[in-house]
């Protein structure tokens, strides 16, 4: 179904769009004639190079969106406020402080601005499956379920603050819980928190930038509600498979890692039992796994990936050495294995 976006004048603040989803929901918007769009965003050589070839279609406007007189600045006479910028995982663990600056004060402080210079603005907010913590036992997940990030999510933790602060507010809003964004991801330490078993629905980038795009012509149908965002049932993999065919992409061979190398609790990720009813309104969903990975094998350079595939066996020994519930478990940690593990009693299972 193509895109239903229409031409109509707003004038539209887009907050994080270097990131990953921001970015593509800037692509989407820039398709639509007589937006007047504000790109608000942190000044780094990263988000400068990326948003360089929109400066002449869009207002850009680089600050710290914990500084409210910087937000006071892009917040005047907006119609959509479309609000992604955000401190994700792994940095969100490493900086607990600078996730909390960003992502609670940072929605505080927009949200105080458009109230007072856009009190009609209806603002979206990009929210994380992760507000619902650990569903391994109970992957369906709706948006009337309760919020209990997993224990140690600070990332999760700032989402329900921020929702609780746009509830609270003036403005009219939507909420979208996003699930599985696989974009522009690192390997890091964090893969080996998800359970192996861990069911994940995933959403690409281009169609989760749609979505926000898409919501600016519904939002009639959209206010004062909260919809969980997945690719739909195209798009459920276990994390088991996930890792395998990823791994098989970047020339990494099995992902033949020990079990104890993966938390077995704690995390988050499941499948969007009622992800469709956004859909049934927006309309947004284009593309499913076969789409995700042949995207992201069109990226992978031939000759990166024979060399990868020709040191594949060091690589994950160094991979290994960067997980923590499996450093917890052979250093005896109490408290760690009793975080990553529902039992400390299984053994050591060799690295092949």
């Amino acid at each position: 179904m193509k895109d239903k976006i229409v031409s109509t004048k707003k004038r539209i603040l887009l907050t994080g769009a270097s990131g990953t989803v921001g970015f593509e929901t800037l692509k989407h918007l820039l398709k639509v004639p007589n937006y007047e769009i504000t790109v608000f965003d942190i000044k780094t050589p990263r988000s400068v190079k990326k948003l360089m070839p929109f400066k002449d279609r869009v207002e850009i406007v680089y600050g710290d969106i914990s500084n409210y007189s910087a937000v006071e600045k892009v917040s005047q006479d907006k119609d959509i406020a479309l609000h992604l910028a955000a401190i994700i995982p792994p940095m969100a663990d490493i900086d607990p402080e600078l996730a909390y600056r960003i992502n609670v004060q940072g929605t505080e402080n927009l949200i105080r601005a458009l109230e007072e210079h856009s009190p009609q603005c209806y603002l979206l907010f990009s929210s994380s499956i992760s507000v619902y913590g650990d569903r391994l036992s109970n992957p369906k997940i709706s948006v009337n379920d309760p919020l209990r990030p997993s224990a140690g999510d600070r990332y999760g933790e700032t989402k329900v603050l921020c929702e609780k602060a746009i509830l609270g507010s003036k403005l009219s809003w939507s909420i979208f819980r996003l699930a599985a964004i696989m974009g522009n991801h690192k390997i890091s330490k964090l893969m080996f928190h998800m359970p192996l078993d861990t069911p994940m629905e995933i959403c690409t980038p281009e169609d989760t930038g749609r979505a926000f795009a898409n919501a600016i012509v519904f939002q009639g149908q959209l206010r004062y509600q909260i919809f969980n965002l997945g690719g739909g049932e195209d798009c459920v993999i276990s994390y088991r498979s996930f890792l395998t065919k990823m791994f098989d992409v970047f020339g990494l061979g099995d992902a033949n890692f020990p079990e104890k190398a993966f938390a077995e609790k704690n995390f988050h990720c499941g499948i969007m039992f009622d992800g469709n009813r956004l859909d049934e309104i927006i309309h947004f969903r284009q593309q499913n796994l076969t789409d995700y990975f042949e995207n992201v094998n069109q990226k992978v350079d031939p000759i990166q990936k024979k060399i990868t595939f020709l040191f594949k066996k060091l690589i994950k020994r160094w991979l290994l050495s960067q997980s923590e519930p499996y450093q917890a478990y052979r250093r005896g940690n109490q408290l760690a294995m009793a975080h990553f593990f529902n039992n400390n009693e299984s053994e050591i299972i060799g690295f092949s």
